[in-house]
């Protein structure tokens, strides 16, 4: 009898997310700061399951995520025209290979104003 062909998951892509965070009682975010922008390299087999698997982790690490916004694929940006820096290429990779969810950057809200 022959074997059915196996279907074979599609391989996850990596996507480029911004995630502004909220603050919550077990978050670790600096005393003053009224939440965080995090950019973020995740892997999903599409951009829904990227965006739910990184709300998950951040959530498990006791943050709050309030927004998500996606950059797209690496080369849905490259077709945008962005310069993607070797760096970044490399944590998009680290995230492909892990099937993980990277912090890239970290930046942090105040409600103080900045002198210009």
């Amino acid at each position: 009898m022959p074997k059915k062909a196996e279907k074979s998951a599609p391989s996850p892509e990596v996507f480029t997310l911004l995630v502004e965070l909220g603050r919550s009682p077990d978050d670790d975010l600096p005393e003053g700061a009224s939440g965080a922008a995090l950019l973020i390299y995740a892997s999903g087999a599409n951009e829904a399951e990227a965006v739910r698997e990184t709300v998950t982790v951040l959530k498990t690490a006791g943050v709050r995520p309030l927004d998500v916004t996606s950059y797209g694929t690496l080369a849905e940006r490259l077709k945008a025209g962005d310069h993607i820096p070797e760096e970044e290429r490399e944590l998009m990779a680290r995230a492909a290979a892990e099937n993980a969810v990277i912090v890239a950057q970290k930046t942090y809200f105040t409600d103080e104003a900045e002198d210009d």
